[in-house]
């Protein structure tokens, strides 16, 4: 199938899809006499596991590795497990920074009048040195 096709079932773009390829992400499609690339399903497969992969938080490294996992049939599940149980723990460490992140952002405007003075808190803090 064309790379069209592919983009339609995958919901990927074209781009994405050859920038995967030219990364060695997916496996690499053969190309008909045309020279145009030619898909099949396990292509689609693979697109559909990176695609889902990056969607809950997965690097694309990291997606490779999930990838080659699900071409192994002596894979573990643990293998699996154990990088979505790491994958968990970095989104809560991603989550705990927001907090702060919110937090301060909440304090910053709660020291702006936000009237048509020159003076700014909010701007004051983000030159300060230190």
């Amino acid at each position: 199938m064309s790379i069209s096709d592919v983009a339609k079932q995958t919901g990927l773009t074209a781009k994405t899809i050859r920038f995967y390829e030219s990364k060695g992400v997916i496996s690499a499609a053969p190309r008909g006499s045309n020279g145009y690339r030619y898909y099949n399903e396990s292509h689609i497969a693979e697109l559909l596991l990176i695609k889902r992969s990056r969607m809950i938080g997965f690097s694309l490294e990291e997606c490779q590795q999930l990838l080659a996992l699900s071409t192994n049939p002596d894979r573990h599940s643990r293998d699996v497990k154990q990088k979505a149980l790491q994958k968990l723990i970095e989104i809560d460490h991603k989550i705990e920074e927001l907090k702060q992140i919110k937090l301060t952002l909440v304090a910053l405007t709660d020291q702006c009048p936000g009237d048509k003075s020159a003076h700014c808190p909010i701007l004051e803090s983000l030159t300060k040195n230190g």
